[in-house]
């Protein structure tokens, strides 16, 4: 470390999912290395994969992954705004980690002003007890129909005086377009700000990349702050369902124990939530994960998993049109492995009684389990911690559906009833005796002769893809420049530059 290190950055993207939680993940572990103390923030967040603080608060998964990768305990001030799209086309609204209104994007408009004023209270909470803060944007900065009222991008910058760096994704294609038409669309006042370009997700030889980069820094008087490899079977906490794609598309280091492999097979649903309960599956060794939307695609399981779900209700309904209800049935008839979480341990139940979410009033569950659900007005916000299988287990909870359980067998909150599983419980397949007990139940359930890897850490798995983060940074990046910005803030004598200079 050259010496004390204090200030700011905002990580913006030209795109949704160009890599802008992993970039800030890898400067906040960069930085964690070398002794700064350092936190994530995100001004407002829209995501379905959400996580529960010691305090009972709820933020995006992604700003926890990123405490994480700082060394952190995760708060609500590092993520003030988090916004869960629902089946109607509106969205809860959670500030500060509780939920307060569910409004539509007009109504949303006219609360800005005031959130802003609280993203900017606790960015400069954070900052005055941290050395350092790496803030995250949100979708693109250059969305110029929502600029007037932006909390997350440009506007958050201008108001707390930060730096900005865009992350492009080389991927997608078109990636200098999207940099040189980034700039070009902001106001003179933003484009003071904007400081620096990432590539991200390049594959081949950077010398055939460097031209472009010459030329881009030419046009826009920014600099190339680190061109960034692809990480194949990168995972970290997706924050909504651009990150799907290629969440399973890993394979684990080792082979099973036994000498089969177990099929799990997870229903994609439309409205699917902390879909990051299937990542302690889908790294086990021997344990094959795969998304399942017909009925056929469950036929071969050797688990089926119904997931969490921001529209319990309306996701039942999708499920039924596509004849999975009966699919499921015929599962638990024959006594093969059903594991239900949260939403969709609600959708096992008898009946479901909804005045809250969906407002359908009582609707028939699939009656897998003894249970009868009723949602109710307050969020249910906790980290419990139990047992099962003679392990501990901790795990996390959201959710505004309340079970009653009359019947059956007692499990982590919830209950079992032959081979049907449910439980509120998000996170527990993170732990890793309970998690392999559990599949060598399901194992012996579906007659594989599967073993469990006796010394699987998810937790030790998860920080490996963390350092790889801030190899990434501290390997490819212009760490030299990254200081200057974040100890400098933002330059002074960039100059505009307009549409169509070239």
């Amino acid at each position: 470390m050259k010496g004390p290190l204090r200030g700011s950055l905002l990580v913006a993207g030209t795109t949704s999912d160009a890599g802008k939680s992993v970039v800030t993940a890898g400067i906040c572990r960069w930085l964690a290395r070398q002794g700064v103390a350092v936190a994530p923030f995100k001004a407002q967040n829209m995501s379905l994969n959400s996580f529960v603080t010691n305090d009972g608060a709820e933020i995006g998964r992604a700003q926890a992954m990123q405490a994480a990768a700082a060394g952190v305990e995760p708060e609500a001030a590092m993520n003030p705004v988090l916004l869960k799209p629902g089946a109607d086309g509106r969205s809860q609204v959670v500030v500060l980690g509780q939920a307060v209104a569910e409004v539509g994007a007009l109504d949303y408009r006219e609360r800005k002003p005031a959130l802003l004023r609280i993203a900017l209270d606790c960015l400069a909470d954070l900052r005055a007890r941290y050395d350092v803060v790496v803030c995250e944007g949100a979708g693109s900065p250059a969305e110029i129909n929502l600029r007037d009222r932006d909390i997350a991008n440009m506007g958050l910058a201008v108001a707390a005086g930060l730096p900005v760096v865009v992350v492009g994704d080389i991927d997608r294609g078109g990636v200098f377009a999207a940099m040189y038409g980034t700039l070009a669309l902001l106001s003179a006042e933003d484009q003071r700000h904007l400081a620096g370009w990432f590539v991200n997700k390049f594959r081949g030889d950077v010398r055939l990349l460097k031209p472009g980069l010459d030329m881009l820094e030419q046009l826009t008087h920014r600099p190339s702050l680190g061109v960034l490899p692809m990480l194949p079977g990168l995972w970290l906490d997706a924050e909504d369902s651009l990150g799907l794609a290629g969440l399973l598309d890993r394979a684990p280091g080792a082979a099973a124990v036994g000498g089969e492999v177990l099929r799990v097979s997870v229903l994609r649903l439309p409205r699917l939530s902390n879909f990051t309960d299937i990542d302690a599956l889908a790294q086990e060794p021997g344990v094959l994960v795969r998304w399942a939307t017909r009925p056929e695609e469950l036929a071969d399981a050797d688990l089926v998993v119904l997931p969490g779900t921001r529209a319990t209700v309306a996701d039942l309904a999708w499920l039924r049109e596509r004849g999975l209800d009966a699919a499921l049935a015929r599962r638990a008839a024959e006594g093969r492995p059903v594991l239900g979480v949260c939403g969709g341990y609600q959708m096992l139940s008898r009946t479901i009684t909804d005045q809250v979410e969906s407002r359908a009033g009582v609707v028939a569950g699939l009656g897998l389990l003894p249970v009868r659900v009723e949602f109710a007005a307050a969020k249910t916000l906790a980290r419990p911690v139990g047992s099962a299988y003679g392990e501990t287990v901790a795990g996390y909870e959201i959710h505004h559906g309340v079970a009653t359980v009359e019947g059956g067998q007692s499990f982590l909150d919830g209950c079992r009833e032959g081979a049907v599983w449910g439980t509120t419980w998000h996170g527990a397949l993170e732990n890793d005796g309970f998690r392999r007990a559990f599949l060598r139940e399901v194992a012996a359930l579906a007659g594989r002769d599967f073993t469990p890897a006796p010394d699987t850490s998810f937790s030790a798995a998860r920080e490996r893809q963390l350092d790889l983060l801030g190899d990434l940074i501290e390997t490819h990046a212009d760490t030299d420049a990254l200081r200057r910005l974040i100890e400098g803030g933002v330059p002074s004598g960039l100059p505009f530059v307009p549409p169509g200079a070239p």
